[in-house]
Formats: structure tokens, sequence, C-alpha cells
């Protein structure tokens, strides 16, 4: 069996992905025409042009632009259950899904019909495909500390509907530090936390991620590999690091697949997932971004399953759910 058919069967989840980030093309142009929203391409193909981004910020303006369609809870429930289609296809068994209500209710969009429309897309996936998975809330890094408390105010009703709180957005400028309070209080809510650091920003913004947010997950991390201090600490404490091979080329973080940090991240025994990040505008879903760093960087088959497994392991399943699918990764791996 070549190693893309191995990826293609293999067990696994994603736990780095951006729903709003899942919005194609053809869904973008069928929500702006049922809503009536006018939209700044007059093709599909027109769209796609515009997806060739040089910084994170690039792909930001278009990322909000394209947001702009999604109005009603019809809405959200559709975007959400076309992932989940294309990540069982991947054979993802669980997937724990980043949503960014600010894009939204900062446009006059309510938080209910946001959480609604998710909710009633993941509760399908799972009657219908199979699929587990969770839902975090992401604060905006770029809007202030106070902007974040009223949408964690805003969830509140929904509490039971997450698993965790984020931080994405544009990260240069804008460290963990800015929002180490409002991490404290989703902590009290007990919700699990997650920030991007690391991407663009600094190694220091890895520092701060861990000793002020208090992170339970890592979202990117590949800066932690200039910092021999934060490869060590990494390692030691098996904190978990969603990185986005293909998110990484597409915004340039990495020049070339090639050149990517995760075979010296597996080296040293860092707790390496691989997720495709916002897969609409960055050329692939989770299986793509297995197979092409694979071939890019000779990843061998046990790396694969490792990654796969790990993957798992970093969710914020309970226990016995982690068991059972890891279970799955070491039955596939065995038979394969």
């Amino acid at each position: 069996m070549s190693l893309d058919a191995y990826i293609a069967g293999l067990p696994k989840a994603e736990l780095h992905l951006h729903i709003e980030g899942s919005l194609e093309p053809e869904l973008m142009f069928e929500l702006a025409q049922r809503n009536g929203v006018v939209i700044p391409f007059d093709s599909v193909e027109a769209v796609r042009a515009a997806y060739d981004f040089s910084n994170l910020q690039d792909f930001l303006d278009i990322y909000y632009a394209g947001a702009n369609v999604l109005l009603t809870r019809q809405d959200f429930e559709d975007l959400a259950f076309a992932y989940f289609q294309r990540a069982a296809a991947d054979n993802v068994r669980h997937a724990e899904i980043f949503f960014d209500p600010q894009t939204h209710t900062d446009r006059g969009v309510p938080f209910e019909v946001v959480v609604e429309g998710l909710i009633a897309g993941m509760d399908r996936a799972k009657a219908e495909l199979g699929v587990t998975s969770g839902l975090i809330l992401s604060f905006l890094r770029h809007l202030s500390e106070e902007e974040a408390f009223a949408t964690l105010e805003m969830a509140k009703p929904y509490l039971h509907h997450f698993i965790g709180v984020g931080l994405d957005s544009s990260e240069v400028g804008h460290p963990p530090s800015k929002f180490q309070r409002v991490f404290a209080a989703a902590r009290d809510l007990g919700l699990k936390l997650c920030a991007h650091a690391g991407e663009e920003g600094p190694p220091a913004y890895v520092h701060e991620a861990l000793d002020l947010l208090h992170i339970d997950r890592m979202d990117h991390g590949n800066r932690s590999m200039e910092d021999e201090t934060l490869i060590e600490r990494l390692a030691a404490s098996q904190m978990t690091l969603t990185v986005c091979p293909l998110s990484n080329l597409k915004l340039c973080v990495v020049d070339d697949l090639k050149d990517h940090p995760v075979p010296e991240m597996l080296r040293r025994g860092l707790h390496v997932t691989l997720n495709s990040d916002d897969p609409a505008y960055f050329g692939g879903y989770v299986n793509e971004n297995y197979r092409q760093l694979a071939a890019a960087v000779d990843l061998t088959r046990a790396q694969v399953t490792a990654i796969a497994r790990n993957s798992f392991e970093g969710s914020f399943l309970d226990p016995e759910q982690k068991a059972a699918r890891i279970a799955e990764v070491e039955a596939y791996a065995a038979h394969a």
C-alpha cells in the first residue's frame, strides 16, 4: 500500500480548523445569491484567483469579506455540514472546530444564530456521518480584551455547547498577554484554553501563551523551534501543537514544504498534529496536508501513524473516548 493510500484510510482527528475558513467559493456564491449579498467577485474562478496571499493579513482581509455572506441559522448549518462531509471523506472521526463570533456579531448577526446553526450542522454530522465534534469560541486578537469579555458574556447561555476558547486573527502586535484576564475568566467557567502562538509572532508569544494564558493546547507553534528552552519545555510537557503545513506554505510562514519544521519537531519529541486551518483558502483539507508534507519531507508510515495518534491524544475527548479512537488507529496500523 502506498503512503498516500495509507493516509487516506488512517483514522484521525482535526484540531485546528476555522469553520469560516472552510467556506468554498461555490458555497460563497450560493449563499450570496440566497441572501442578496453583493460580493466583490464575478465568478468562482475570480475568488480562487484572489486566494494568492503574501502574508496573514492579506488572507484575513478576504476571509472577513467572505464571511459577509453568512447571515442565517441555515447558512451556518450548511457551512458546518459541508466541512464535515469533506472531513468524513478524509476519515476524520473527530473534529474540534473554531468559530469567530465577533466576525458575525460585529456585522449584526445575533450570537445565537451562529451557535445554533453550527450546532445543527455538528449534530447532523454525528447522526449522518458518524463524525463527533466540539466547538471552540475564538477571540479576535486585533480587537480589545474588553470586546473579548463582551463576547464571553454573550456566550454564557450557550456554554454547554463549547469545549473551549481560542485566540486567532492578526498575531503580530497582539501578544497573548493582552488577553490574560479573559482567558482566566474562561478557565473559571470550565473551558479549555487554546491560543495561536508562534505562527508569525515571535517565540516570546509562545512563552506568554504558556506562562500567562496557561493554555491546554497550542495552535501552530512553529517559531518555538527558534528557542531551545521552549523546545525542551514543550517536549517535556507533551503540549499538543496543532500544526498546519499548507497554511504555513500559503501564508509564507515557510518558503517551501521541504523546509517545514515538523521533522525536527518529531525528532525532538514534540507532540505534533497536522491540520488544515482554513482549507478553502489554503488548498487542501486534512489528508492533503498529510500527503503533501509527507512527500516533501519524507515522513515514514510510523511517523504518520504517530501524528494521527497524537491528534486523538491531544483532543479534548474524555479518556475513554480517546482510548477508543487511539485503538482504531492502532488496529488500522496493524492491518493496513
